[in-house]
């Protein structure tokens, strides 16, 4: 063979070595896929839930990855803004789905999941949706994941602590978009059966609205003893200010989007907060896994603190990583989700904050709902409130 037959050989050899290595890379790459609110009045709460999946990603690539049927494979997260609009959720699915072959793709509102519902399955991706609402797993779509515990175990507590607390005549002036809506209509008639009043109706878009005078000023022409409120946490701080500066003593309650440490860091005035209820922040949280995150969380942040959207979104893709482990397969939906209630009760309390320990047949995960109310100026344990 002469010397340029062996150098074109050569070449080509190189040429095919390198289109091999080049696929396997690709084989080796996970794309999890993420659609939500990361611009406008929602674009704090979409960012803290993209965090908590870009912190695990992490972690598990410097480990060294997942190892599946043979093959290492690394997570990537690939996030588009949806602007908390469903019809764009849907939108970046579809790019998400083709583009970037996700096997899995998260949305934090319920809007975005509903919309992602309708294809899904056909198009063979688990939707991750970060919602509470239980109607998210009662449609017979047998491919989502809801990952907090459905907004219905809040609703008795919220409902008889308030009233002792603060009286029976509610005032509610949720957000006006889907996730908001669903919250009020298991609600109001939550509170009606329980002897209470609901005294004025008006909900408001608080992922578009910045000054909330008009609205909040109508709900308190009413004269309530109790406030409903809850969107994001940041125009949901708004609202509650907006109440206490045209006078409002009574108490709030804040559906569990919104975070009362959040509030507070908005607010900036604990006492502001005096007798509202809402889900116990992850800071307060004094469960082992929820301590071991928020102090290394605020270690690799600078000290800033992690809300519970990062912490469920975070134990989540630990779930989805042990579930491909589980199911031999990193790209088949169906065997990845028939794994996920095993990989979480496999977790370690380091990589599941979110205390969840498996999920029903129907896709929503179970864990123990830790609901907190401020007194004196303090969050504290709903069982802990003075009576």
């Amino acid at each position: 063979m002469s010397i340029l037959s062996k150098m074109k050989s050569l070449a080509a050899g190189v040429a095919v070595a390198a289109s091999m290595s080049g696929a396997a890379f690709a084989q080796e790459k996970i794309n999890i896929g993420f659609t939500g609110p990361l611009s406008g009045g929602a674009a704090l709460y979409g960012q803290n839930t993209l965090t908590g999946l870009q912190m695990a990603a992490a972690e598990i690539n410097q480990a060294g990855g997942i190892e599946v049927d043979g093959k290492t494979y690394n997570f990537e997260i690939v996030a588009l803004d949806d602007k908390y609009a469903p019809s764009e959720a849907a939108v970046n699915a579809k790019r998400l789905a083709t583009q970037y072959n996700s096997p899995v793709i998260f949305t934090p509102h319920s809007g975005g999941a509903f919309a992602l519902q309708e294809f899904n399955q056909q198009d063979g991706f688990i939707l991750g949706a970060y919602t509470s609402v239980p109607e998210m797993t009662e449609r017979g779509n047998t491919l989502t994941l809801r990952i907090p515990p459905s907004f219905a175990g809040y609703v008795e507590t919220f409902v008889k602590t308030s009233m002792e607390r603060s009286g029976p005549k509610l005032a509610m002036v949720g957000g006006d978009h889907d996730y908001a809506k669903a919250w009020a209509a298991l609600f109001k008639p939550a509170w009606e059966e329980a002897g209470g009043e609901i005294v004025a109706e008006n909900p408001m878009s608080y992922n578009k609205d910045t000054d909330f005078y008009s609205g909040v000023s109508r709900a308190l022409a009413a004269s309530p003893d109790v406030m409903f409120v809850g969107g994001a946490s940041e125009p949901t701080a708004l609202v509650m200010r907006t109440a206490r500066e045209l006078g409002f003593q009574g108490g709030f309650i804040i559906m569990d989007q919104a975070k009362l440490d959040e509030i507070d860091r908005v607010i900036n005035d604990m006492s502001q907060l005096e007798n509202s209820i809402g889900v116990m922040p992850l800071v307060s949280d004094q469960r082992e896994g929820a301590k071991a995150f928020v102090e290394r969380f605020t270690k690799e942040n600078n000290g800033k603190i992690p809300g519970t959207e990062t912490s469920y979104m975070y134990t989540a893709l630990n779930a989805v990583a042990e579930a491909m482990k589980l199911a031999g397969s990193v790209d088949d939906p169906k065997a990845v989700m028939a794994k996920l209630s095993e990989a979480y009760g496999s977790l370690s309390p380091e990589r599941n904050p979110a205390s969840i320990d498996s999920v029903d047949e129907k896709g929503g995960t179970n864990a123990r709902i830790v609901v907190a109310y401020v007194e004196g100026g303090e969050i504290v344990p709903v069982d802990s409130v003075s009576q």
